[in-house]
């Protein structure tokens, strides 16, 4: 079954602890907590305090992922703050295999993202060393952007190359402009994991009912790719 990781970029920051416990009453699988650094990309959000924070308010697995330079010199806070999934971007982290097993010995399991213009060449020397790949559907720094199309082939590209290579089940995670329109054609072509922040935490639903929508919109399209 597809997972559901509201991004809480879209929340109300006045009140995360809130939204993170409407999610996951909602039945989100996970909490997807996006980190920026206002230099990798050009917004600035939160950063390990804030993490720290919303472990207390949640028994779901916090997946967070840093868009920021030289992420190794935080890996040890975000661990430490409570994060169970960390994702560095393969064009951020120098010596990237160094930091990833940094990630894992600290306790995390780590993850590689990549930007939409970046090739899925990038990451195929990491991928036996990860537990999950990010692909971003959208240029990372800002939240409510539309999916950009040709991120459907790169999905299914690495999808068959995991599964050539005997590493699947590595987490496929997509982020970026994911609606209940998106969706279906994101996990057709072999995502196990979708974050969704506008489509969750909007005024047009509720939490749950936009969770329900997702949900609902997964489902179907597992059942078309016989999953």
């Amino acid at each position: 079954m597809i997972k559901i990781a509201p991004s809480i970029l879209s929340a109300d920051f006045a009140r995360l602890a809130d939204a993170v416990q409407e999610a996951e009453a909602a039945g989100a699988d996970w909490i997807h907590v996006d980190c920026m650094d206002g230099h990798f990309v050009p917004n600035l959000t939160i950063g390990a305090p804030v993490v720290k924070a919303l472990k207390k308010e949640t028994r779901l697995p916090l997946d967070v992922h840093l868009m920021i330079e030289k992420p190794e010199q935080l890996v040890p806070a975000f661990v430490d703050a409570g994060a169970d999934y960390l994702t560095v971007h393969v064009e951020a982290a120098r010596h990237l295999h160094r930091t990833i097993e940094q990630i894992r010995e600290l306790g995390a399991k780590p993850g590689v993202s990549l930007n939409p213009a970046t090739p899925l060449s990038a990451i195929e020397e990491i991928l036996p060393y990860v537990d999950l790949v990010l692909v971003m559907s959208v240029n990372p720094g800002f939240g409510g952007q539309r999916y950009i199309p040709t991120s459907t082939q790169k999905i299914a590209m690495l999808r068959k190359q995991l599964e050539a290579r005997h590493l699947w089940p590595i987490e496929i995670e997509v982020d970026g402009g994911i609606t209940a329109k998106t969706l279906p054609e994101v996990v057709a072509a072999g995502a196990s994991v979708v974050v969704a922040g506008a489509a969750v935490f909007n005024k047009d639903g509720s939490v749950s009912d936009n969770i329900r929508a997702l949900r609902d919109a997964g489902s179907h399209a597992e059942v078309r790719r016989g999953n």
